[in-house]
């Protein structure tokens, strides 16, 4: 393990008993990359701490910023539940609190452990065990005390899914049990968001809401996402989140920020009603909820294409074209044809086709022939139109 740089050849470190923790040990030993680092002191006082040059920032509890490599530094602490949710909790942070007992706060095994300067494991919970066997483990009894744990969770087996990893039975219990116990009704939304939104985009975002599902806490955070009553046109043999979770897996590549597009695939097949109350809980950022919005246009152009002829197609991806308002926002048109493209490539080459020869009727032209106002508008969707059926009737 290496301590951050000195200062001056004076080492802020120098006779602390620091230790790397977390995160940053457990993805060490899994033979990831360790981009973050977090350390705990053990032993010191937050006097200790200024006096080297660190800079107090935490707020519930003492954490310093190292004063060259602005890593973080916490004081060994213990909890104590106080009250609901994921911040009803008394912190006790002195010198007299062990590296054992901060670490037996800590939700799972494989993320309580430490490692010393000199390289050694310290692993009072059988992480690293855990870690070999694939395993996400409660460390105590203590993990019911709070329900971001239940989050965190299944967001750690998003993430580890595909090296095989499972939760333990009794830690789904657990889970199961937070549930159930209203706690997770004390949980603000953004913090639920927060959450999500990190496991939206893990190698395998499907498998965060389906745990969620299978412990019951999707029904108290996301109900909509369950409700029976969506997208009866599908195959009645897969529940709801079956099929959500399906067209979650199907992105095409392209795609930038691909958590963005996850939530739209998640959420395209709800009504309008379901999609705002969702956002509205979760208190989604825009650029999620417009996703999800331009996802459900686009599905149900889909849906509808199948059973019409080319006017009535045009017709229908000239709609299209105006509900997701491409001639202001023409950078939209690409990721979702892409999309289209993964059910009906047919469609996606006719969107292609008609988008091009749509986009090339300016309305510069149409003043230069004298139109202006509200009639400017009226001719240019005509022309428009006109340009797309033309297009749609060669190629086809």
């Amino acid at each position: 393990m290496a301590l951050p740089d000195a200062i001056n050849g004076d080492d802020p470190c120098d006779g602390l008993q620091v230790y790397r923790v977390g995160g940053a040990v457990r993805d060490a030993l899994l033979g990831w990359s360790v981009k973050d680092t977090d350390w705990v002191v053990v032993g010191a006082t937050e006097g200790d701490m200024q006096r080297r040059g660190f800079r107090a920032v935490g707020r519930d509890f003492p954490v310093f910023l190292h004063p060259q490599s602005q890593e973080e530094f916490a004081l060994a602490r213990t909890e104590r539940k106080s009250g609901h949710g994921y911040t009803g909790f008394i912190v006790h942070a002195s010198p007299d609190v062990t590296l054992e007992e901060d670490l037996a706060r800590r939700d799972l095994t494989i993320n309580a452990m430490a490692e010393s300067a000199d390289g050694q494991l310290v692993d009072p919970f059988g992480g690293q065990a855990d870690l070999e066997m694939r395993l996400l483990r409660h460390v105590s009894q203590a993990f019911v005390e709070d329900p971001l744990r239940v989050l965190r969770t299944a967001r750690f087996l998003a993430r580890y899914a595909m090296l095989g990893f499972t939760i333990a039975p009794d830690t789904m219990t657990l889970m199961t049990q937070l549930s159930t116990s209203g706690e997770l009704g004390h949980l603000v939304s953004e913090r639920v968001w927060v959450e999500t939104e990190k496991a939206l985009a893990e190698p395998t975002p499907g498998v965060y809401f389906r745990t969620l599902e299978e412990c019951g806490a999707l029904a108290v955070l996301m109900p909509e996402l369950i409700s029976e009553s969506r997208d009866k046109s599908l195959n009645e043999l897969q529940s709801p989140l079956a099929q959500a979770l399906e067209r979650l897996q199907q992105l095409p590549e392209c795609l930038d920020d691909i958590a963005v597009w996850c939530w739209g695939r998640l959420v395209e097949a709800l009504g309008a009603a379901e999609r705002s109350t969702l956002a509205e809980r979760l208190k989604l950022p825009n650029t999620y909820r417009q996703v999800g919005e331009l996802l459900a246009e686009t599905r149900e152009l889909t849906q509808r294409a199948c059973c019409l002829d080319n006017a009535q197609t045009a017709e229908a991806i000239m709609s299209w074209l105006g509900a997701i308002d491409a001639w202001r926002r023409s950078e939209r048109v690409e990721p979702l044809v892409a999309i289209v493209s993964l059910d009906s490539p047919r469609l996606a080459a006719q969107i292609e086709t008609g988008w091009q020869a749509a986009s090339a009727v300016k309305a510069k032209a149409l003043v230069e022939e004298g139109f202006k106002g509200g009639e400017l508008g009226q001719e240019l969707c005509r022309r428009r139109l006109k340009a797309l059926a033309a297009a749609l009737g060669e190629s086809g």
